[in-house]
């Protein structure tokens, strides 16, 4: 063998120890970067979901309170009609108007005053109330207007 050839493979095997000893190890860093750089991508697609779904979550729980706040707010306002209701009541039982529900049949009726009626303005109503024996309002203005039986006076 010459010495020239020696020579050759000499360098050839040393080219070889070099690349494994430099390169090697640099394309094993470069696979390993990469492969933490897919994993780091992952993790970040796990959070980016994570947070979508914890956020669309949050979402639809601020809908349903905004709901029942609104259910609640009508309902709040309900009350206070109901209460202006029986306060409006209050007041016509406080002035006398609604004796007719006090006396339970709902018609209105004469209460005793001057100028009162009990809606009965038909005279023919007013016979048929006499002979059934209920109570008859004196006719006319001026008259005492309270009820009273016939022939009672």
């Amino acid at each position: 063998m010459s010495t020239g050839l020696i020579i050759a493979i000499v360098v050839v095997a040393v080219l070889i120890v070099a690349l494994v000893v430099f390169v090697i190890p640099r394309m094993r860093r470069r696979a390993r970067l990469r492969a933490e750089e897919r994993e780091l991508e992952q993790r970040r697609e796990r959070a980016v979901s994570e947070h979508r779904e914890e956020a669309q979550a949050r979402a639809r729980s601020a809908q349903a309170a905004e709901s029942r706040a609104r259910i609640a707010e009508q309902e709040a306002a309900r009350a206070r009609a109901e209460a202006r209701l029986h306060e409006e009541r209050a007041v016509l039982h406080e002035r006398g108007l609604a004796d007719d529900e006090l006396r339970g049949d709902g018609a209105p009726q004469a209460v005793g005053r001057e100028g009162a009626t009990d809606g009965r303005d038909d005279p023919a109503e007013r016979r048929e109330d006499a002979a059934n024996g209920r109570d008859v309002p004196a006719e006319g203005r001026g008259e005492r207007a309270g009820a009273y039986r016939i022939g009672e006076e």
